[in-house]
């Protein structure tokens, strides 16, 4: 299988009706992203931005378990200078940047875990359904011991406030469907995956029925109004962490299923 045939296949588009489905297709992994897949994403938001017959795009994960559970550890292995960290955060900041921008109305769909890089492609999709079983969350300070951008401590932070924003990620916990809906993180709940499928799709139905100047206006005044830190008011924080000794004993922890031993260096 050539490279675009695999991105394909981990992260499947269908276009039907004007309704745009982005399903993030490796279940096996709990859909986490490749660095091809975050790639693929922006390329069908960019898709979407030119293409007048689609009018909205949903997105959700393959399987039961999650919508998306961040970035596979496994593209971390090759990290071994500051400016691997540098271009990595770049990489997500201008993807989710772009997937924030897009010209249409987007619906993050989702089922289970929604963590990490997931949770960060949720918090820049315009509306979000959840089931249940959602459990939404930053768990970095347990996990790898990395950092987020400046980008997405300022999206997260217009969407759910700066107190919210120190406790997910202090205590590394997920929250429920329940906390959720009531912090922000998720405009509705429903009872389970096929629920979930029935409703993204009624929204979708809807949003795509409406004055489409209407609702790019109403997203570009919106992004007016909040101002996105860039990358550089933040390089020195990403290298702090990703150069750190922790993250190579969070990473190595990770990856060997053990408790990680942090040092604070």
């Amino acid at each position: 299988m050539d490279l675009e045939a695999a991105e394909a296949k981990d992260l499947v588009f269908e276009l039907e009706d004007g309704i745009g489905r982005v399903t993030f297709n490796r279940p096996q992994a709990r859909n986490a992203f490749t660095f091809a897949m975050y790639e693929r994403l922006a390329a069908i938001c960019e898709q979407a931005n030119g293409d007048p017959a689609i009018k909205v795009l949903v997105l959700r994960g393959a399987g039961d378990k999650a919508f998306a559970s961040g970035t596979d550890i496994n593209q971390f292995r090759d990290f071994k200078t500051p400016q691997h960290a540098i271009d990595y955060e770049n990489r997500i900041d201008r993807v989710l940047t772009t997937l924030e921008q897009c010209r249409v109305p987007t619906i993050a769909a989702i089922n289970g875990f929604c963590t990490g890089g997931g949770a960060g492609i949720a918090a820049s999709c315009d509306l979000r359904i959840g089931t249940k079983s959602a459990r939404i969350g930053f768990p970095i300070a347990r996990t790898l011991g990395n950092c987020l951008s400046m980008s997405n401590i300022s999206r997260l932070t217009a969407l759910i406030g700066a107190a919210r924003v120190k406790d997910l990620i202090f205590t590394a916990r997920l929250v429920d469907a329940a906390e959720a809906a009531r912090v922000g993180l998720l405009g509705e709940v429903v009872e389970d995956d096929a629920a979930l499928g029935r409703r993204a799709g009624e929204v979708a139905r809807l949003l795509a029925s409406h004055a489409p100047l209407t609702l790019t206006a109403t997203k570009q005044a919106v992004a007016r109004l909040q101002r996105r830190l860039t990358w550089e008011e933040g390089e020195d924080l990403i290298l702090m962490c990703y150069t750190s000794q922790d993250f190579r004993e969070g990473l190595d922890a990770f990856l060997n299923k053990r408790a990680p031993q942090w040092r604070g260096q």
